[in-house]
């Protein structure tokens, strides 16, 4: 028998710490979560997008949904090659805290979205009563 470890053992686990955080693989929506001390920044590529169709929902205070519509392409002739998504897309981003939905900022810039998302004060495990 061999000491030697797994030729594939490597991968494997770089592709459990690539998938670890929201699928990167997946690069069909580039999303980058930034995590401060009062807020959370989630910033999305989608250039080409109507700003009236992409839609940000926020569930559980824990989940942001992004879609965003077809792009438009209204080019003639043959395409030789052909890499930019046109279809609709959609990404669920799991936050690394629960945030206030009445907090809540969204912006789109040249063709990126800028999500501000404020953090929820106080542990979230019920009302403190003060003991008198």
């Amino acid at each position: 028998m061999s000491d030697r470890p797994s030729p594939f053992s490597e991968i494997e686990q770089l592709i459990d710490e690539f998938t670890q955080f929201g699928s990167p693989l997946d690069r069909s929506v580039a999303v980058d979560v930034i995590d401060s001390d009062d807020e959370i920044l989630v910033v999305v590529d989608l250039p080409g997008r109507d700003p009236d169709g992409i839609d940000v929902q926020l569930a559980d205070n824990r989940k942001l949904q992004v879609a965003a519509g077809t792009l438009a392409t209204e080019h003639e002739g043959r395409y030789v090659t052909r890499e930019r998504a046109t279809d609709t897309v959609e990404r669920t981003i799991q936050l690394p805290a629960a945030v206030d939905e009445e907090g809540t900022e969204a912006s789109y810039d040249r063709g990126v979205l800028t999500v501000r998302l404020h953090k929820l004060t106080g542990s979230g495990d019920g009302t403190e009563i003060p003991v008198n």
